[in-house]
């Protein structure tokens, strides 16, 4: 018995260590690369290790070439800028279609489950007109606003508020609260792992996202990271993968960063919003 629950641990072991030196494995190898000049990068071997080391030389060009302090800032700011945004409307419509009995109740689920369906890149084109007039764009604005509510963060929220019990939400109406005290005093300090799940997903997605800028956004100004690193490129001719290389752990460093101190919540609001109240 002790044998065979030893060897399936190990085996499980060796499968996760396994899957994880396979997602590591494109980081590993930008790490590595970020650290060779030239002809180590096109040379025959496929050493991690570099030969000569050009760490210092690659970054001191990820760092000079664009204002990469200003490409941190705006992905800072468009990222929480949108996501103050997206939670602000995304827990009181999940909290009403949750724990409020109305008539519109199932339309409105059906009306999120189809919102899930919609791409950003099928409502583009009408967007960048709207914006175009409104002469938004090269603007924050115009890089928050179509993402300010989000459907998957109601949805998200909606199945996390389901497993809420509903005792703990008469106790406080009985106490004189409204349904916005309710929210705010009781829902959202029990929603934080569902809160902070969200914020990954949306911090992730909006700080990589190359789509959207790449269409509105041509002032080197207001680029975000990843239009950052097409100024970058083309700064460079190009060709320098190293100091491309260094450029991208540059800006992807945060997200790992942030994922890390925030992975024990992430965990628990992933977990408990696939509970049933």
């Amino acid at each position: 018995m002790t044998q065979s629950w030893t060897f399936g641990r190990v085996f499980r072991l060796t499968l996760l260590i396994l899957g994880a030196l396979m997602f590591l494995a494109p980081y590993i190898f930008m790490i590595s690369t970020a650290g060779k000049d030239q002809s180590d990068i096109f040379s025959a071997s496929l050493s991690l290790i570099p030969q000569h080391f050009a760490y210092m030389a690659n970054f001191t060009k990820a760092l000079t070439r664009v204002s990469m302090p200003n490409l941190l800032l705006n992905g800072v700011i468009v990222c929480g800028l949108i996501l103050v945004l997206q939670v602000v409307v995304a827990v009181p419509c999940a909290y009403a279609m949750a724990k409020l009995k109305f008539a519109a109740a199932r339309i409105l689920m059906a009306v999120v489950m189809l919102g899930l369906l919609v791409p950003i890149h099928a409502t583009a084109l009408p967007l960048y007109v709207a914006f175009d007039k409104l002469a938004l764009l090269n603007s924050y604005a115009v890089l928050v606003a179509p993402f300010s509510i989000s459907v998957f963060g109601i949805f998200l929220f909606l199945q996390f508020f389901r497993a809420m019990p509903d005792d703990l939400i008469h106790a406080a109406r009985l106490d004189g609260m409204s349904e916005a005290g309710i929210v705010a005093r009781v829902i959202v300090p029990n929603a934080w792992p569902a809160v902070t799940a969200f914020a990954i997903f949306s911090v992730v997605a909006h700080w990589n996202d190359l789509f959207w800028p790449l269409i509105v956004v041509t002032n080197q100004s207001y680029a975000t990271p990843p239009l950052g690193l097409l100024f970058f490129r083309a700064a460079e001719a190009g060709d320098d993968y190293g100091a491309l290389m260094a450029a991208t752990l540059i800006i992807t460093l945060p997200l790992v960063i942030a994922f890390l101190l925030a992975q024990k919540r992430f965990v628990e609001g992933i977990t408990m919003t696939g509970l049933k109240g």
